[in-house]
């Protein structure tokens, strides 16, 4: 993969992601600064999304585990269990934030 090409996938998941906590009606801070988005869940959770640039990966920082994960057949999918970034996320909002946040 291209860094270009890198840059676009990580750039649409990041507006995607914003658009759907926009539309979720969840209390729900996201910030996003030089490549890293944060997100604050209203209980004070905080999730950790950023970029990898040399490894072309995108890293998810929670409460209870780090995840890198890898573009693969259209999808982000996480190097060490296979989960899916977006599946996951929404998983994990709901576990750690309680928040209902669709993907």
């Amino acid at each position: 993969m291209k860094d270009s090409e890198f840059h676009a996938l990580a750039d649409a998941i990041y507006r995607h992601i914003e658009e759907c906590i926009d539309q979720s009606g969840e209390d729900i801070e996201c910030e996003t600064v030089g490549g890293v988005m944060t997100l604050t869940f209203e209980n004070g959770v905080k999730f950790v999304i950023n970029r990898q640039e040399p490894l072309h990966q995108i890293w998810l920082a929670t409460r209870e585990n780090g995840h890198h994960f890898a573009y693969r057949d259209g999808q982000w999918i996480d190097n060490r269990q296979g989960h899916e970034l977006l599946g996951w996320v929404s998983l994990q909002a709901r576990r750690q934030g309680g928040a209902e946040l669709a993907l």
